[in-house]
Order: structure tokens, then C-alpha cells, then sequence
């Protein structure tokens, strides 16, 4: 089975094709580099990935699956939410994004967080379906590991004793918010 995927994050298409496994064969949109994304206008994880989804699915012919994560922060009353990618600003980059969430942070004692991940799946005629994944974690005082992307080397999660950072791949995805919603997509898939 073949499904295209709307993302250009090399990081979320490494984890996107070992989530999905061998079952799906994740393929790029054709031409997605020349496509002007949509403007993520969504107040939620949800809101944003199904206006990914909807809007990619009429740039190609077959299913598409768009996702929206981040981190919610509970101290900072859920921040950055749907803002994790630009949290820094529009141009910002994982380190700066890092920066400004450890200087949000400074003296806070309550660091308890979570990251979320919503993928939607559409085709030409409409959305088909919509899978949540969320992991429980909480927020270090300093990166650690050089491993994943994004706020994986802030995010210490307890089970595992370290960092997404520090974590190997394929230990990340068998419990992370993408992996729970790939993993529920692919058994959608597999039903549909």
C-alpha cells in the first residue's frame, strides 16, 4: 500500500517511514517543494492537520496523511502548543526554539509535559480519518543527547530514564505521540 505523506521534516519522514514499517510505502507528495504550504491557522493539533491533509490530497491521486505535533508545557499553560515549531519566531531553529522554552522555564520548578501528535488522512474526496498520540514526559534544565529533532533532547521521559535525545530511534517510536499515531493509522489502513 502506497500513501503520500505532506511533510518535508527529515526528521518527521525518517519517523514516519520506520512508524509505518513495511507495511505502507511513504512517498512524497510529487513536486511538494514547489507546493506554498498552507498557513497553519488551527488553535489545535487536530484543526491543523486536517488543513494540511484536506489541502495536500488534491496535489496528487491516492491517500495523503498530514500531521501537527508539539509540546504542551503545563506551567506555561500549554505552551508552545501549536506554535512548537515557530516558538522562537517563524525563521527559528531547534536550538533557538530550545532556548526560549528553557529561559520560560528558568527557576520553574513543575516541568511536567507532554508532547501530542494528530495525523489526518484524506484523499481527493475528503478526510477519512484523524489519530491522536500523546506521551508523558516532562522538561530537563539542559538538552541532553544528540538524538531526534525538535524538543527531543529537553524532554526526559521516566520509563526509559533519559531523554528522547538520548533514546534510540526505533526505542522512541514504540512509545512516542507519533509512533501511537502512526501505529493507529497503519491499523486503519490495514482495516479500511
Amino acid at each position: 500500500m502506497r500513501v503520500y505523506c505532506a511533510t518535508s521534516n527529515p526528521g518527521k519522514l525518517r519517523e514516519f517511514t520506520l512508524g509505518l514499517k513495511e507495511s505502507v510505502n511513504v512517498e512524497a507528495i510529487p513536486g511538494l517543494n514547489s507546493i506554498t504550504p498552507p498557513e497553519e491557522t488551527g488553535s489545535t493539533f487536530e484543526e491543523n492537520a486536517v488543513q494540511k491533509a484536506l489541502f495536500y490530497a488534491e496535489f496528487c491521486d491516492g491517500i495523503v496523511f498530514a500531521e501537527d505535533s508539539g509540546l504542551e508545557v503545563d506551567s506555561l499553560a500549554g505552551a508552545p502548543g501549536v506554535y512548537s515549531a515557530r516558538f522562537a519566531g517563524l525563521d527559528a531553529t531547534d536550538q533557538d526554539n530550545n532556548r526560549l522554552l528553557l529561559e520560560k522555564l528558568a527557576g520553574v520548578v513543575e516541568r511536567g509535559a507532554r508532547f501530542v501528535s494528530v495525523v489526518a488522512l484524506a484523499n481527493g474526496a475528503g478526510l477519512l480519518h484523524t489519530f491522536r498520540g500523546v506521551v508523558e514526559g516532562r522538561i530537563l534544565e539542559a538538552p541532553r543527547g544528540e538524538n531526534g529533532f525538535g524538543y527531543d533532547p529537553l524532554f526526559y521521559y521516566p520509563p526509559f530514564g533519559c531523554s528522547f535525545g538520548e533514546a534510540a530511534l526505533e526505542a522512541k517510536m514504540q512509545v512516542s505521540h507519533r509512533g501511537q499515531a502512526l501505529a493507529r493509522m497503519l491499523a486503519f489502513l490495514q482495516t479500511a
